[in-house]
């Protein structure tokens, strides 16, 4: 096994420290006693039963998950509907503008987004709350779902769908009983991807948002700007255990089903 440079060593090390070392005095200063978040006086856990009683920051986390469950559904939906229609579709009519304009959120501005999205609701009269957010939640995270199932959907044997339309199943039971199956830690993994997009997203709620309903991330940046407070430090602690436990749940998810794949092809092979 051939041995790692120094400067590869370092150069490893300086930029896991770049990216997570923030992170770790973030989760350090949340069990901070003193209410001077860059003072250390003692081990403390009473901001985040501050923070559990803090009404404003619970109807925005309210908001924030519920706005993240209902969008990322519905863009693992469509997502898996888009991506399914650009791999086994075939040559159409209109082919080309429909990847464009799949594929057109991923290097679209955020804040072009936002704004283009506002003029719309504006214009159809549409008052902005929680529907709007969700609306826009799913029109740009759709295409990272379509992205990761089409991957999938690449590198999947067709063979096996033809044997169950062979067997006489229809093409909707073909799909639901072996292509969705299959796809599915792909599926899973789209939906946990918008889910983390939607649940980190400023700017573009920040344009769809009402006085109505505010995101977690709008009232954080807006409590950020007064000053930070350790129950920023909290609430940011809990979001990061959140994505930490969603990233660890897919990863397990995905080894199983490639075990569970390899499993199945071994015994097939033997059944041969």
């Amino acid at each position: 096994m051939k041995r790692m440079s120094w400067f590869n060593v370092t150069s490893l090390t300086l930029g896991f420290a770049f990216l997570y070392l923030p992170m770790v005095v973030l989760v350090i200063y949340s069990f901070n006693s003193s209410k001077l978040v860059t003072v250390w006086a003692g081990f403390s856990t009473k901001w985040y039963g501050e923070l559990f009683q803090n009404e404003a920051f619970l109807d925005a986390a309210w908001v924030t998950i519920k706005v993240a469950v209902v969008s990322s559904t519905f863009a693992t939906v469509l997502g898996t509907m888009a991506a399914y229609v650009l791999v086994r579709g075939g040559r159409f009519m209109g082919r080309t503008l429909f990847s464009g304009m799949i594929y057109a959120p991923l290097v679209m501005p955020e804040v072009i987004t936002g704004l283009s999205l506002l003029l719309l609701f504006i214009g159809i009269g549409l008052d902005r709350g929680v529907l709007t957010i969700v609306l826009a939640h799913t029109t740009f995270s759709m295409c990272y779902v379509s992205v990761v199932v089409s991957s999938r959907l690449v590198s999947f044997d067709r063979s096996l769908e033809e044997a169950a339309l062979d067997l006489g199943s229809t093409p909707w039971e073909a799909f639901r009983l072996v292509t969705l199956p299959i796809i599915a830690p792909a599926v899973i993994s789209g939906w946990l991807l918008a889910f983390t997009l939607s649940l980190d997203d400023l700017v573009i709620a920040s344009f769809t948002s009402g006085p109505s309903a505010t995101t977690l991330p709008i009232k954080i940046f807006s409590a950020v700007r007064l000053g930070v407070s350790p129950e920023i430090n909290a609430l940011s602690t809990i979001m990061i255990l959140i994505v930490t436990v969603g990233v660890v749940t897919a990863s397990l998810v995905s080894k199983q089903s490639a075990i569970r794949a390899q499993k199945d092809a071994r015994a097939a092979e033997r059944a041969d």
